[in-house]
């Protein structure tokens, strides 16, 4: 049992709890949101290592349950969090951290990649902006606003792109020299992710993870094939409980390391959780958001 400090919030759960994404999420009201948390063991069932009590963990909830003051896992969840590294942090990194380096790791970037990322000022944006920086690519960074640009930009951005303007792909497109990008990582779908993949040059990897347009990016898989453009949905990002527990993993301890920094725009207090979800869906949050308990 984890008493909880701190629970993440996704986007996603929004939609959810809106009724979108039947097809993905088969929860039904009511139920009790979030999926990421960060707290200090409380207590351990028979046959746990007594040690665990007391120690500063996040771990994944289950997909529901997180909203709460306190959480139980199989100990297999537990993920130690690295001294040094503030629970928000961890938590932040829970799932975007774990998508980050999936998504990323599947699309082998290397130096010589121009790499779009839209909603590159959210909390997984963010840290694909981090991760492409740092892997020497090109970072181009597609988000609403001179704010959330300028963020971005902070992260590593080399180039930036507002898609609140109708002309936003001409920049890409006069960014990459008329070629067009070797990698995207859409976290838009929707109209973004189409105009972003129109982007795309010959042999390029497209990933479409994102959906806070309502729809995931449509692509026409005829004009990818032809133009050898790999695919990517939001199905190949699914892991297994063990993947996730490691990928998480590594997210915290490379945090702890000051290799990714987590963006938290704003926190709640977990009463204020239908604020945060407002909050969210008017889009006024740069990063993630969180809620916060005593």
């Amino acid at each position: 049992m984890i008493d909880v400090t701190v629970a993440d919030i996704l986007f996603i759960e929004t939609q959810v709890r809106n009724g979108w994404g039947r097809e993905f999420f088969s929860v039904e009201p009511p139920y009790v949101p979030g999926d990421g948390v960060a707290g200090h063991v409380r207590a351990v069932g028979p046959g746990v290592d007594p040690g665990w009590v007391g120690r500063r963990v996040a771990a994944h909830a289950g997909g529901y349950g997180g909203y709460a003051e306190q959480v139980v896992v199989p100990v297999e969840a537990l993920i130690p969090v690295p001294d040094g590294l503030e629970l928000p942090q961890a938590a932040a990194l829970l799932n975007d951290g774990t998508t980050a380096l999936t998504v990323f790791e599947a699309a082998e970037v290397t130096k010589d990649d121009q790499v779009l990322i839209t909603a590159a000022a959210g909390g997984l944006g963010s840290l694909l902006v981090q991760l492409s920086h740092a892997a020497g690519a090109r970072t181009i960074a597609a988000a609403r606003g001179e704010r959330k640009l300028a963020t971005a930009h902070e992260r590593g951005a080399d180039v930036l792109a507002d898609y609140s303007d109708p002309d936003w792909t001409t920049r890409v497109r006069e960014a990459t020299g008329g070629r067009g990008v070797d990698v995207v990582f859409d976290g838009v779908g929707g109209a973004v992710g189409r105009a972003a993949f129109e982007l795309t040059a010959p042999g390029a990897r497209f990933s479409a993870h994102g959906a806070p347009s309502g729809s995931f990016t449509d692509v026409d898989t005829r004009a990818a094939q032809e133009r050898g453009v790999r695919l990517r949905g939001i199905q190949d990002v699914q892991r297994s409980a063990e993947d996730r527990r490691r990928l998480a993993t590594q997210a915290v301890e490379a945090a702890a390391r000051g290799e990714l920094r987590p963006l938290i725009g704003q926190t709640f207090p977990l009463a204020q959780a239908a604020a945060a979800h407002r909050a969210l869906e008017a889009r006024e949050v740069i990063g993630k958001a969180l809620l916060l308990l005593p």
